[in-house]
């Protein structure tokens, strides 16, 4: 049971940045495995010094990694700023931007998305 005059705890918002932080960082990580994964390929030709396949399964399945994280790193995004909103003012801390960790979360979604296009190329 809660009582009606507690005082709000900012320490919530630092909570739910803390988890959307941990998320985005899974999603970066995928993106990165998921470039070794599609080089990985390129590496094998140049032990076998054979430029005759494509390695389509390291590419494909690294491109897969890629958009897993870029996937992952929007639907935390999403899902922080749909809890912020549910938050009062009084709970937010004081002087601290929401919408920069969002936009810079947004931009590593559209890095994952180039880096999905280059390496399919």
């Amino acid at each position: 049971m809660s009582e009606p005059d507690a005082e709000p705890d900012p320490r919530i918002y630092f909570a739910a940045e803390r988890t959307a932080l941990a998320w985005i960082r899974t999603g970066l990580t995928l993106m990165g495995f998921g470039f070794v994964v599609a080089r990985f390929g390129l590496f094998l030709e140049m032990l076998r010094q054979a430029q005759t396949s494509r390695h389509t399964f390291s590419i494909v399945t690294g491109v897969a990694l890629v958009l897993l994280g870029v996937l992952t790193v929007a639907a935390a995004t999403v899902q922080h700023t749909r809890f912020v909103a549910t938050l009062s003012s009084s709970q937010l801390p004081a002087r601290v931007s929401i919408r920069i960790p969002i936009l810079l979360a947004w931009l590593l979604c559209l890095i994952g998305l180039m880096l999905a296009g280059y390496l399919s190329v």
